[in-house]
């Protein structure tokens, strides 16, 4: 018999429990780590990474080029 005397039963119960709460601090772990490395990166954010074309479009349509330099530009970008 064991010092608490819940015996055998009451051991290998204790033993499931904690190596139940193991294992869910060890996917924590996991799931904090990716989501940091994430948030760092700036990755895993859909549509967060603007191609040149997007952002040559979004420059000419907020009045940063005109429309000779948008043109030149966008050629440039296709050669």
């Amino acid at each position: 018999m064991d010092m608490d005397g819940m015996g055998a039963g009451g051991m290998m119960i204790g033993m499931l429990i904690w190596g139940l709460l193991g294992l869910v601090l060890l996917a924590l772990a996991i799931v904090a780590t990716i989501w940091l490395i994430r948030g760092l990166t700036g990755r895993g954010e859909p549509g967060t990474s603007e191609t040149p074309d997007d952002i040559l479009r979004r420059r000419y349509a907020s009045g940063e080029l005109d429309e000779d330099e948008y043109l030149s530009r966008r050629a440039g970008l296709r050669d």
